[in-house]
């Protein structure tokens, strides 16, 4: 494969996808090469896809020539919204836009801390055979105790003490 053949690429996809076809021929169906190696140079193909700028080229161009956003969603498998999102405005609009996800994203990860006191209302659910509302009248009521947890980030998380007996924080 030559860069010729996919001219519109960077020379970072047009890599990636000379990469993952060097691979393939590595054997039949690229049996001689590991799997994972495969997996990693698909990972690499789309990774460098997804940040390719002829993707917003071709966005461009295509609205210029009159077609719509459901059309330019429909051709790229997203939603209108997830693509005016990643496409629309000018150059510093988009950068401004994928700058403030990252900072999102640093600033609150999106995972639930695994070291939090007590069970979460669905494990103490789970626990007591109940669903998550009697847990919460349970709390209510004064039957179980529950702490609001706060975290520095500023998420906050209910967790619930089953084997501690009544008192509750309504924090």
């Amino acid at each position: 494969m030559t860069g010729s053949a996919v001219s519109f690429l960077s020379a970072d996809s047009t890599r990636a996808l000379e990469h993952l076809a060097a691979l393939e021929a590595g054997g039949p169906g690229g049996a001689d090469v590991a799997p994972l190696e495969r997996l990693r140079g698909i990972r690499s193909l789309v990774v460098a896809l997804e940040a390719d700028p002829a993707a917003l080229r071709a966005v461009r161009e295509a609205l210029d020539a009159g077609a719509t956003w459901d059309e330019v969603a429909d051709a790229a498998g997203l939603s209108p919204s997830a693509a005016k999102y990643r496409w629309a405005g000018d150059d510093e609009a988009i950068a401004g836009r994928q700058e403030a996800s990252r900072k999102r994203k640093r600033d609150r990860p999106s995972t639930v801390p695994t070291d939090l006191p007590g069970l979460s209302v669905s494990e103490a659910a789970k626990r007591l055979g109940v669903t998550p509302q009697a847990i919460y009248q349970r709390v209510t009521r004064g039957i179980l105790r529950a702490e609001t947890v706060r975290l520095p980030d500023g998420r906050t998380y209910k967790r619930v003490f089953p084997d501690e007996g009544p008192a509750v924080d309504e924090g």
